[in-house]
């Protein structure tokens, strides 16, 4: 017995001797890194007017716009601008970004368009084009919707010593993937990145961004309008008492049929905190620092044009109208979450949420969750994806329908006909002749089949700043960042979702992060952990149960320039203002799946567009024509095709602005074991029945 309990105590001393030696070699490698790094540091050594001014000439060597079919994705990046083309409907358009390999930073210029039907990436290089850049904004051109106009953005020496930022206005034409610099008379946004941008009619919207100075943020809340028409920048003056919003970077700001809305964003503001914790009353003293914020507050910016026959240089007319708290915020309140726009409403994704402070860095929580903020109703509801329903089988006859098959079956017929007068028989006979259409139906040139994609019915991973862009009802999920320790990983993928089918997530490319460069630290902090458990384990009791926990957060380390001046994150820092007062309580409470009553035909569940306007085609011409005559215009003016599209444009509104509510209605009938519900008067039968479809 004696002799186990010396094996023991020799074995554990053995063992913290090894730690020990452990603990010294990691703090030699500490100090070595941070030495290599201040010595490193290209703060004085780098010109970046004359890297800037090399890059220019680099570029003027291309004579014209070239564009050139890639065998690969481009490279991995961040902070770059994701658009759905505005002149075609199967390109994505990708513009610029920065990558941080953990030694250098890369910058980009390149415009990369990705063809949806035919899965093939391009790139096109250009004599004229914007210099390398990230953080940058863009946006269509609301009125001129073939154009799309993008400003500022930064770009720094390769380790992030020195940073410059762009004040440049620039106007592409999608088309022809032609840019030009617009360089106007007059006052102008002063340089920013972060900062966001939307349409108004003939105007471009610009708010807020940050600036790097020598020795902190400066974050901005200055707006500016640009007349697309007449080339001029506005800077309107709004009044001292109206509320406005605070500086903020990386918001959400989507456009509105009466100007704009505005949502969330990050900050840092001044605060005062204790200097000795540990000193009671008056001798603590107090120092300043900046604390990192989440908004949650939501501005409407209503925006009046001036008169027809105004001059030129008159400025619109603006106002913020502070919006009551959102119904239904994700929670916990996040940062770096983005937002597209669809029909109406946002589509918000991922985000982190800073849950500790501690000095190895902070402690993140990462999300995937995907949220429908419907504007109108001000209300966020979240969306799951659903497994495809299964179809019921047609035969080949009742396959060939719509417009396309009627109009094929109509021409076999006529020439059938006329091959029956030629011949001399009666036209009674012509459905027996034999007739070449002089197309080999069963020799047709197939389309180009496009790869097969995985589906999985699970939302991308966990990130933040993801770049979000919606063509038609699809929606494009590309990148983001992930942190872990010490490392930040630039993820590089693209996934696509079915916005009116929810049938899964389907990965158009995914590739590794392998071009790591900095420090491995992190390594070595996790081996030290599992040393310091193994050490705990085997002074606890050998009888003690161990039962790990599922770890919710990743640790991670923020840029020097993002935790130089932070303090503990306070979690009242993120909570609303006491000016929402009982919104709050709205704001927790749980979507209800009752579609509100407002006059107009409602969509079923399981219902698609086409069945909601062929059930509802009458109610809905009805609805147009009152509203037309309220305006002063007869029907009587428009053909019947004209009417029927406007109504199902009424109609197709209507059904997107349900959607929320009637894909609740679904879930709970496919969770009570009920499929699609069929009116029997709809169907036209008259007799109960068997039992309805079931999914």
């Amino acid at each position: 017995m004696a002799k186990d309990k010396k094996k023991k105590s020799d074995s554990k001393q053995q063992k913290l001797a090894e730690k020990k030696k452990k603990q010294e070699t990691k703090a030699q490698k500490k100090e070595k890194t941070k030495t290599s790094k201040l010595e490193g540091s290209d703060a004085e050594d780098v010109d970046i007017d004359a890297v800037l001014a090399e890059y220019k000439k680099q570029q003027e060597l291309f004579l014209k716009v070239t564009e050139t079919v890639l065998d690969a994705p481009p490279k991995a990046r961040a902070s770059a601008t994701f658009l759905a083309s505005p002149s075609n409907s199967n390109q994505l358009l990708l513009f610029g970004g920065e990558i941080w390999n953990g030694a250098i930073a890369s910058f980009f210029n390149d415009l990369n368009i990705y063809y949806t039907d035919r899965d093939e990436w391009h790139c096109v290089t250009s004599p004229n084009a914007p210099l390398p850049r990230s953080g940058h904004a863009w946006c269509r051109g609301g009125n001129q919707k073939d154009s799309v106009f993008l400003f500022g953005g930064e770009f720094s020496s390769p380790k992030q010593g020195t940073f410059y930022h762009y004040n440049d206005f620039w106007r592409l034409e999608p088309s022809t993937r032609e840019w030009t610099r617009i360089d106007v008379k007059g006052k102008t946004p002063p340089s920013r990145s972060g900062h966001r941008m939307t349409y108004y009619k003939n105007y471009i919207i610009l708010f807020g961004g940050f600036q790097d100075t020598s020795n902190q943020t400066k974050y901005l809340s200055d707006l500016w309008l640009f007349d697309t028409q007449n080339y001029i920048w506005f800077n309107p003056t709004l009044p001292p008492a109206q509320l406005k919003p605070d500086a903020r970077s990386s918001f959400t700001f989507l456009p509105h049929e009466q100007g704009a809305v505005l949502f969330g964003g990050y900050s840092r503001v001044k605060a005062t905190v204790s200097a000795n914790k540990s000193a009671k009353g008056a001798s603590q003293g107090q120092r300043n620092i900046l604390k990192p914020m989440v908004h949650q507050d939501c501005f409407f910016l209503r925006i009046t044009q001036p008169a027809a026959d105004a001059s030129p240089n008159t400025p619109p007319t603006v106002r913020w109208e502070k919006r009551k708290k959102p119904a239904n915020t994700p929670n916990p309140p996040r940062a770096g979450a983005t937002m597209g726009y669809h029909k109406s409403r946002g589509l918000f994704f991922g985000g982190v949420h800073d849950v500790e402070q501690s000095e190895e860095g902070i402690d993140s929580e990462f999300f995937n969750q995907l949220y429908t903020w419907n504007i109108e109703k001000n209300r966020f509801f979240p969306m799951a994806l659903r497994k495809p329903r299964t179809q019921k089988k047609t035969g080949a006859s009742e396959q060939r329908v719509g417009r396309r098959g009627r109009a094929q079956a109509n021409e076999e017929e006529l020439l059938k006909q006329l091959a029956a007068l030629q011949a001399g028989s009666s036209l009674d006979d012509a459905d027996d002749m034999d007739i070449d259409f002089g197309i080999d139906k069963e020799m047709e040139e197939p389309t180009k089949p496009v790869r097969e994609m995985p589906v999985t019915m699970e939302f991308p991973s966990p990130r933040f700043n993801a770049l979000l862009a919606v063509q038609e009802d699809t929606l494009y999920i590309y990148g983001g960042t992930f942190e872990a320790k010490d490392r930040e990983y630039t993820l590089d993928d693209l996934y696509a979702i079915d916005l009116g089918k929810m049938d899964g997530c389907k990965e158009i490319f995914k590739r590794q992060d392998e071009d790591w460069a900095g420090s491995d630290d992190e390594d070595d902090d996790e081996e030290e952990d599992e040393d310091d458990e193994e050490d705990d384990e085997y002074d606890e009791d050998e009888d003690d149960d161990y039962e790990p926990q599922e770890k919710l957060v990743s640790p991670s380390k923020r840029k020097n320039k993002q935790i130089d001046d932070l303090a503990s994150i306070d979690s009242a820092s993120t909570a609303p203002s006491s000016e929402f007062g009982d919104d709050d309580s709205e704001a927790d409470t749980v979507a209800t799946s009752v579609v509100e009553d407002d006059g107009l035909p409602h969509p079923r569940p399981f219902e698609s567009r086409r069945e909601f306007f062929a059930r509802t085609s009458a109610e809905w011409q009805d609805i147009l024509m009152v509203s037309l005559r309220w305006k002063g215009i007869q029907p009587e003016t428009l053909t019947v095709k004209e009417i029927k599209t406007k109504a199902f444009e009424l109609s197709e509104d209507k059904w997107w602005d349900c959607r929320e509510e009637i894909t609740a209605l679904e879930d709970e009938q496919e969770a009570a074991g009920i499929g699609e519900v069929v009116s029997l008067t709809d169907r036209g039968d008259t007799g109960a029945g068997g039992a309805g479809r079931r999914r």
